[in-house]
């Protein structure tokens, strides 16, 4: 075990990722530091952050003349700088990514959330990515929404690195992991490999207790008898925890069953979970809530800066993510006495996350359009009369 607690998660069988992107982290050499002195193995970005990025710095103006003046439209400008930075940060982590032989050192690029809905747009669009940015150790983030179950299943058969993203519900987990295991079985059936496929299950954490502790702190408030309020405060900030804890039983299961272990006899890899939305957003709970008891074998964090650098400080790294099974079947229960549909909510969040990021997205896109048009103006006054 190290003395830094980041380090230490890998000895437990977990990965450290960067829940961040920008053009001064990749240019300062922050994110190097990161990687030598935290062991993070990783990156994941997605349209928010691009957004605070893009628009909220001006990392990337230069390059935006630059791109404005060879007459690139508002998307292509996006997705200049976007690759840019996912080919940078990616031969970054190459060296580790070819040192653990292709199973740790992935940066991960999103398709476009205004496609979340669509099958076929999904899956042209992923295809696109994977040969712009042409680096073995990208991930393609495909939502997992029901429109995206066809389209990530396609991909990773037809050998694409997929991360799929915004999963809230254990049943639509199921679906995803299934879906890796049916695209390997295609494969193998094809007579191709699978040794080099990589995959991860982003299961989204903090953003359930957020809505279920809103519903509990509801029916606390409107509990006639004193007794009847105990119970339901127990409940708060356990749902997230409990529903993962949960999945990545889950996720062994399929994992020990015949079809992934038929799979695995070729040389597949594991599905690995990944816990994303871990910064903690109730200040009443620990700054590491979701990073301390969610800490087991094939799994990844993926941690904005404020949790990554909580857990440098006063991390309590050790194996987690069994603990309190029992406790974590009761929550569940007792959430469901209490009248609190975990089912609709993880629906809500799910519709929630889709419009939330293509809201993020658009609003990139009016931000560089802006810019766009006031460098285009720029230059048409510096011309000669």
């Amino acid at each position: 075990m190290s003395n830094n607690p980041l380090k230490s998660l890998g000895s437990l069988g977990q990965s450290v990722w960067f829940d961040y992107i920008r053009r001064n982290e990749l240019t300062s050499g922050h994110l190097k530091e990161l990687i030598d002195n935290d062991g993070v193995s990783g990156v994941t970005s997605n349209p928010t952050i691009f957004e605070k990025a893009i628009a909220g710095s001006n990392d990337y103006d230069g390059e935006i003349r630059k791109l404005v003046e060879a007459g690139d439209s508002t998307p292509e400008i996006f997705e200049a700088l976007e690759t840019e930075d996912i080919r940078t940060a990616a031969d970054l982590f190459r060296p580790l990514y070819d040192k653990t032989e292709g199973r740790n050192g992935f940066v991960s690029i999103e398709v476009a959330p205004t496609l979340a809905r669509n099958t076929k747009g999904t899956i042209e669009e992923a295809h696109r990515l994977w040969k712009e940015v042409n680096r073995p150790n990208i991930l393609v983030k495909v939502p997992g929404t029901a429109e995206g179950l066809p389209a990530i299943e396609q991909l990773l058969a037809d050998g694409i690195n997929i991360n799929i993203t915004l999963l809230f519900a254990i049943e639509r987990y199921e679906q995803v992991a299934w879906a890796y295991v049916s695209a390997l079985e295609k494969r193998v059936r094809e007579g191709k490999l699978v040794d080099r496929i990589a995959s991860v299950a982003s299961f989204f954490v903090s953003r359930i207790d957020t809505m279920a502790d809103q519903q509990l702190d509801a029916k606390i408030a409107a509990a006639k008898g004193a007794d009847e309020k105990p119970p339901l405060e127990s409940l708060r900030g356990k749902t997230a925890i409990a529903n993962a804890k949960l999945a990545y039983l889950k996720f062994k299961e399929i994992c020990a069953g015949p079809r992934f272990q038929a799979l695995a006899k070729k040389g597949a890899r594991v599905q690995r979970m990944l816990w994303a939305s871990t910064g903690t957003k109730n200040p009443q709970y620990s700054d590491t809530l979701y990073v301390d008891t969610l800490i087991g074998p094939d799994t990844i964090n993926t941690m904005p800066a404020a949790t990554l650098s909580a857990y440098r400080d006063h991390g309590k790294p050790r194996a987690t993510i069994e603990e309190g099974l029992a406790e974590a079947r009761g929550t569940m229960k007792n959430l469901a006495a209490a009248g609190i549909d975990l089912a609709a909510i993880t629906r809500k969040l799910e519709d929630q996350g889709v419009e939330s990021f293509a809201k993020d997205y658009e609003k990139l896109l009016a931000a560089l359009a802006e810019k766009r048009k006031q460098y285009s103006q720029e230059r048409q006054l510096a011309k000669p009369a």
